[in-house]
């Protein structure tokens, strides 16, 4: 994804997605902090992944499988590599997607050393027979790895050397309880606050040599659907508007314009948020309307309505999902400064939409 000097914010390419692209990846691998004492945020998990790395460390052991469930751009891939750095180990780092077979997965785990940490992304999407061998893997450091087919195949035992799993899921749900069971922490990333978030734009700022006053770092966070991949984003564009249209410091004014730019809004909603919450409330009166009508009047597919734009919709308490159909809040109407009908301002739901 290619971010220039554009307003086009189509659904596969959105300044708002929590999803890193290539370069977001180039730009956190500057910008990621080193231990737990930089890490910004989450402070329940760094306390208790302190307390289980410090106390690995004093037995001299391998420490215990990591999983860490959360919505994309919180952390969890800075979080693995401040594990192994703590333990002072190499780190693998593979996702659940390229590993299709068990061989797949005997050949990264026979080549590991000891006491390695092994990131393993997205550990939701590995295929079943990987899963079943990642069981003995994480239990008993062994696998086995069959020769041959049919009546023939014979099962040869693969000791493995000590090594640390770090899994990292956006859906927790649908890990089996057998491989879930098997971690020794687990732990779920929240979104970040406000106050958080400048504290990481203060950072960044910092690390990108970029002049950002306090109100507007505020202004950034407060766009960032408390998300820090999306607060980095946000700073870099900022800091591009700052440097072409005014003397590089990142104020509130400044801030502010360049997010309008780039059709951000004080909420953190883009084009296609808003595209949504406009076709409910102007077209369909609020609601309820089906997801599918939903998307046709959007002009967007129906997985990208679903999957893209409602999460946060309803994260924000802009949009419900209901039985009978999706429906705005009365907060949705007020963001956009509209008059809710009768039925939505009155709260008296079934029937007055059915005028009775």
């Amino acid at each position: 994804m290619n971010w220039d000097d554009t307003t086009d914010t189509t659904a596969g390419e959105r300044l708002v997605d929590s999803v890193a692209d290539r370069e977001d990846q180039a730009v956190e691998a500057a910008l990621r902090p080193k231990d737990l004492d930089e890490f910004i945020g989450q402070e329940k998990v760094r306390e208790q992944l302190d307390l289980v790395l410090r106390a690995a460390r004093a037995r001299g052991a391998t420490a215990d499988h990591v999983l860490l469930s959360g919505a994309p751009g919180l952390g969890k891939t800075t979080l693995s590599m401040i594990i192994a750095a703590e333990m002072d180990a190499p780190i693998r780092i593979t996702s659940g997607p390229a590993i299709q077979h068990a061989g797949d997965l005997a050949a990264i785990l026979s080549s590991l050393q000891e006491g390695e940490v092994l990131f393993l992304d997205e550990i939701h999407r590995m295929s079943r027979p990987a899963e079943e061998m990642l069981y003995m893997a994480m239990e008993d450091f062994r696998v086995d790895v069959i020769v041959g087919k049919g009546p023939g195949a014979t099962a040869i035992p693969l000791e493995l050397p000590p090594f640390t799993l770090v899994g990292a899921t956006t859906r927790a749900g649908l890990l089996p309880p057998p491989l879930r069971d098997r971690f020794g922490f687990t732990a779920h990333m929240e979104f970040y606050e406000p106050a958080e978030l400048e504290r990481v734009i203060h950072r960044s700022a910092g690390l990108l040599d970029v002049e950002v006053r306090p109100e507007g770092a505020a202004e950034i966070a407060g766009r960032s659907r408390g998300t820090p991949r999306i607060a980095n984003r946000l700073l870099r564009r900022v800091r591009d508007y700052a440097q072409v249209k005014a003397d590089g410091l990142i104020t509130r004014d400044i801030a502010a314009a360049a997010l309008a730019v780039y059709e951000v809004d004080a909420r953190g909603l883009d084009r296609l948020d808003r595209g949504v919450l406009e076709a409910l409330l102007k077209l369909f009166g609020g609601g309820p309307v089906g997801l599918s009508t939903l998307a046709v009047a959007v002009g967007e597919e129906r997985e990208t309505v679903e999957e893209v734009a409602e999460p946060f919709l309803v994260r924000e308490g802009l949009l419900a999902r209901t039985p009978r159909g999706r429906v705005a809040t009365p907060a949705a109407w007020a963001h956009l400064g509209l008059t809710p009908p009768r039925s939505q301002a009155t709260g008296n739901g079934q029937q007055d939409l059915f005028g009775a």
